[in-house]
């Protein structure tokens, strides 16, 4: 069965991610845009760099436009962000990208992004799903011929009023009076290149590491985490760069190196570029994280007279929140956030681009910036571990865990447990320990914050322990 995670379908090349499967998806899709009657505007289809990704994109091509509906095409790959603002400017009722974001390079994935931009809410793909059951044929004509026939047009410079956009919403007299020397590390994925030209635009130099399209990427994880960017913090260090900046495949999760080789991740990002937005900026509003991100930046926005909102995992809730609350900012500490003003959601070309503009304004490298934050907001260090299991095993801990709604014995005392998306325990002192099954892949992720390292791996620790995994 073809089953819709946070992050869109995702599956094993050769596995599940095969020729049919993708019609299957594509066909899906054309349902559902007659049932909704939202057929008559064409359906945007891009891809990553990914094995695989631009024959998927063909072929989900052709079977939308054998059903009638025009394709837009790209004639190069292109970010997620970029799919997802292509339907919010036009607005269109669909668009499709295939990627399987920071997933290992064993995996591809649909991801599908509906009106306004927005990630396809649950209802959505859950129809979806039940319409892709209900499928016994599927119809598809000759990409060339398609393209011929005018049912599949290439989109001519597609990244043009993307970046435009990001370009009118940054303090580029800013950014061209510092100068930044910064190392980019494409992570071998899609958003290389509308990085490079805002950078060229605001007259940094930024030079690039890993920029060739790699199926295996390098042999890492498609993920800015400080195991995968070792080569980017050692070459920011000798070659006395300002900033390091890295992101995914598919350009919608950001990481960050300073000058001094510290990696800046995604919870010190939000809190920063929150802080920066408020009180640099003179910006007004609350700040959305998921359940499984920094509570530092409760205290944040409690500093300023702002609320900090608490939705579930699956970028589709933060986005949403921020239009029901006008807020700020949002974002996950898997490295995913999106600004007021711009997209619905996560936009690492941007994120990136407002981080190198605080960086800029503030004049500080980021460090020393986070370094102010913690002296005056506090000390958080977040944890996380993923954990494999036998498949068999999935049905246990649902019944321990959610069912039967069992803890381990915590040295610290529970204030209270939510188990809104997992299992969250809040602790009297601030502390979190978060236990959830992943959305994109067979894991079981744990995440737990506290004041120190220490405490953050023993609660981490007690629910291991606990399922025996």
């Amino acid at each position: 069965m073809i089953k819709f995670g946070t992050g869109g379908w995702r599956a094993v090349i050769g596995e599940d991610f095969i020729q049919q499967n993708i019609r299957l998806v594509a066909a899906g899709i054309l349902k559902l845009a007659q049932e909704q009657n939202k057929a008559e505007k064409p359906i945007i289809v891009g891809y990553d760099r990914r094995f695989l990704s631009e024959s998927a994109a063909k072929w989900v091509a052709e079977t939308l436009s054998a059903g009638g509906i025009e394709v837009w095409f790209l004639n190069r790959s292109a970010p997620t962000p970029l799919i997802m603002h292509t339907v919010m400017d036009e607005g269109l009722h669909f668009g499709i990208e295939i990627t399987a974001s920071h997933n290992p390079a064993s995996y591809n994935g649909i991801k599908l992004i509906v009106d306004e931009g927005r990630d396809a809410p649950l209802e959505t793909t859950e129809r979806l799903e039940e319409l892709i059951e209900e499928i016994d044929d599927v119809s598809y004509i000759d990409f060339d011929e398609a393209v011929q026939n005018g049912k599949i047009v290439y989109r001519k410079n597609p990244f043009n009023k993307f970046l435009d956009d990001i370009i009118d919403l940054l303090d580029m007299s800013a950014l061209r009076e510092r100068g930044l020397r910064v190392l980019f590390d494409t992570m071998h994925g899609s958003g290389a290149y509308p990085l490079q030209v805002i950078f060229h635009t605001a007259r940094c130099t930024i030079d690039t590491i890993n920029l060739n399209k790699d199926a295996y990427f390098g042999g890492m994880m498609p993920a800015p985490t400080e195991k995968t960017l070792s080569l980017l913090k050692n070459t920011v260090t000798k070659g006395k760069y300002d900033l390091g900046i890295a992101m995914d495949g598919d350009g919608d999760r950001l990481g960050v190196i300073d000058k001094s080789g510290r990696y800046i991740d995604a919870n010190e990002i939000l809190c920063m570029l929150y802080y920066y937005l408020v009180k640099y900026k003179g910006w007004r509003g609350p700040v959305v994280r998921n359940l499984a991100t920094t509570h530092m930046l409760d205290k944040i926005a409690e500093s300023f007279g702002e609320k900090c909102y608490e939705v579930p995992v699956g970028f589709k809730y933060i986005s949403s929140k921020i239009d029901e609350v006008n807020a700020v900012l949002g974002g996950e500490s898997s490295g995913g956030l999106t600004v007021r003003g711009h997209i619905h959601g996560k936009d690492s070309v941007y994120a990136a681009s407002l981080f190198a503009e605080m960086v800029s304004v503030i004049g500080k490298s980021p460090a020393v910036i986070m370094d102010e934050l913690e002296s005056e907001f506090g000390h958080y260090v977040m944890v996380e571990d993923n954990l494999r299991f036998a498949p068999e095993y999935k049905k246990t801990i649902e019944k321990i865990v959610f069912e039967d709604k069992k803890l381990p014995e915590f040295e610290a005392e529970v204030e209270k447990v939510n188990y809104e998306d997992g299992c969250k325990v809040y602790f009297t002192d601030g502390s979190f320990v978060i236990c959830r099954f992943s959305g994109t892949e067979p894991l079981l992720r744990i995440f737990a914050e506290s004041d120190t390292e220490e405490k953050a791996e023993k609660y981490i620790t007690a629910f291991k322990d606990f399922l025996n995994i």
